[in-house]
């Protein structure tokens, strides 16, 4: 697991019922391809965020796989209606297996 992985995630606090509300989300992380060699000519090891998914009281959201293509640090801004209360559950899977979640509640009246 590398150290310097963050997840940041922004869903609002409160919203009303079947509104739909924007989310916004960012890992830091190196996300390297694989591709490239360091300065002995050694191809450094592919290492990116590979899976990133987003469920609501269990639902799911959004399920995106990632490729090597994928730019550093991974921002994603996606909207959701939110029907009710709960909560939404933020997960981050990194090729060495790592998993890296956030979880976020939103009040709806």
């Amino acid at each position: 697991m590398a150290d310097n992985v963050k997840p940041r995630v922004r869903v609002p606090k409160t919203a009303s019922a079947g509104e739909v509300i924007t989310i916004k989300t960012l890992i830091s992380h190196q996300m390297e391809s694989g591709q490239r060699k360091d300065k002995e000519g050694n191809v450094i090891p592919r290492s990116i965020i590979n899976h990133f998914s987003v469920t609501f009281n269990g639902a799911p959201v959004i399920d995106v796989e990632m490729e090597p293509a994928i730019s550093t640090n991974p921002y994603f801004e996606f909207e959701a209606k939110v029907p009710e209360s709960g909560e939404f559950v933020f997960r981050w899977q990194d090729d060495d297996g790592s998993v890296y979640e956030d979880k976020q509640s939103i009040e709806v009246s």
